[in-house]
């Protein structure tokens, strides 16, 4: 039986941490391919140390992209971030980049192709075997878990006064921690909230403190703030050398941050990097399209959702929906009818939700979930426009 009454911590770290420097870097060269090939085939990795970058994987496209190119995806990636130190900085460091063309053994598994015996065209397959999860909850506007929303918040509040030029003093490597207290199932407040921020080594500790105290402070609702014993800023002392120089980074090690916090099951596979035929990423924005809208249509106050498939088959292998004891509809039935609202083979998805365009870059950061859709397609697996359908099954 779930627990009621407990304490819950997540964690976010920000677009200056080294593996988030790397996810950004790696999207970034993903939305190049898509930008000149809708349906290019891209899985890039990026590593970053002290003053060196070095990109790494496969790819497949429809125009030739030079290394030149994606050196310079990678610079001005570094560069919006706000990375000009002696031990890491966009215009010198070291940028290798080392990507070739995606392997046929791959490709012969995913593409769609020649009719097969009984004279239909194959359908495209999955580019990868997996399991993937979706969730959603009432905790927040957004639907999201309250601590990894929190935390969220308060680093993009952060870098966005930083690059704004309206606190001087913060560097572009941050982490924030939030812990909440939950009654009855729900929370209510914050026993500790830690902030850990890049800093100009002329500023003091009591001077940082003060200076993040704000941002913490508009992030949770009135009444929520932690006592003062329990709020950490940079408990370590100085935290000038950060970033790369402080600590290498690498794509895709940032799993929990970019989902739900650890509120709810994650796949195996990291987003960054890898165009939507790879099922890691795009079956992971469906899984959450649908846990939300599910939530956003009154059928439950709580989902997760699973998605498993197999490389090279189109169809999901398994759908699974966990309700938690919330839900006022069976459980087996709304995974009926999900496969009947929603076409899940990894073409069926990006079709969907439109996933062919160059908008990776902005989700490598602050979360890919919880996030308003806009204009141009970027967060559509965060629109709630299947609630009438599901309503209306019920």
């Amino acid at each position: 039986m779930a627990r009621d009454n407990y304490i819950f911590t997540s964690e976010s770290v920000s677009e200056g941490h080294p593996d988030k420097v790397c996810d950004r870097i790696s999207d970034g060269v993903l939305d190049l391919f898509l930008t000149l090939d809708p349906e290019a085939r891209v899985a890039v990795e990026t590593l970053t140390t002290t003053n060196l970058i070095i990109l790494a994987g496969e790819v497949r496209a429809n125009q030739d992209v030079s290394k030149e190119a994606m050196e310079e995806v990678a610079r001005t990636a570094v560069k919006d971030i706000g990375y000009e130190q002696d031990g890491f900085h966009w215009k010198n460091s070291d940028v290798q980049v080392h990507v070739h063309g995606q392997s046929i053994h791959i490709a012969q598994g995913v593409d769609a192709g020649a009719p097969t015996e009984d004279g239909k065209e194959k359908e495209e397959g999955a580019g990868d075997q997996g399991i993937m999860f979706g969730y959603a909850c009432e905790e927040t506007a957004q639907l999201m878990p309250a601590p990894i929303a929190y935390s969220h918040r308060i680093l993009k509040d952060m870098a966005a006064a930083r690059h704004a030029g309206d606190v001087k003093g913060f560097g572009p490597d941050a982490k924030s921690q939030v812990s909440l207290k939950y009654v009855n199932g729900k929370p209510v407040g914050a026993t500790s909230v830690v902030v850990s921020t890049q800093h100009d080594e002329s500023l003091e500790l009591a001077d940082i403190r003060e200076m993040v105290r704000p941002f913490v402070e508009r992030t949770l609702p009135d009444g929520w703030m932690c006592p003062e014993d329990s709020f950490y800023v940079n408990p370590t002392g100085k935290f000038v050398i950060g970033g790369p120089d402080g600590d290498a980074g690498l794509t895709g090690r940032k799993i929990i941050v970019d989902t739900y916090g650890g509120a709810a099951p994650h796949g195996g596979g990291a987003f960054s990097g890898k165009d939507p035929t790879k099922v890691d990423r795009s079956a992971a924005y469906a899984a959450r399209y649908l846990a939300k809208n599910i939530v956003a249509a009154g059928l439950a106050s709580r989902c997760a959702l699973q998605l498993s498939y197999a490389i090279g088959v189109s169809k999901p292998l398994s759908i699974y929906v966990d309700l938690y004891g919330t839900g006022n509809v069976d459980e087996g039935r709304l995974e009926d009818v999900l496969m009947q609202t929603m076409d899940l083979s990894p073409r069926g998805i990006r079709e969907h939700l439109g996933l062919n365009k160059p908008i990776y870059a902005r989700t490598s950061a602050y979360g890919h979930f919880g996030r308003e859709p806009e204009a141009d397609g970027g967060f559509s697996w965060e629109k709630t426009d299947l609630v009438d359908a599901l309503k209306a099954a019920f």
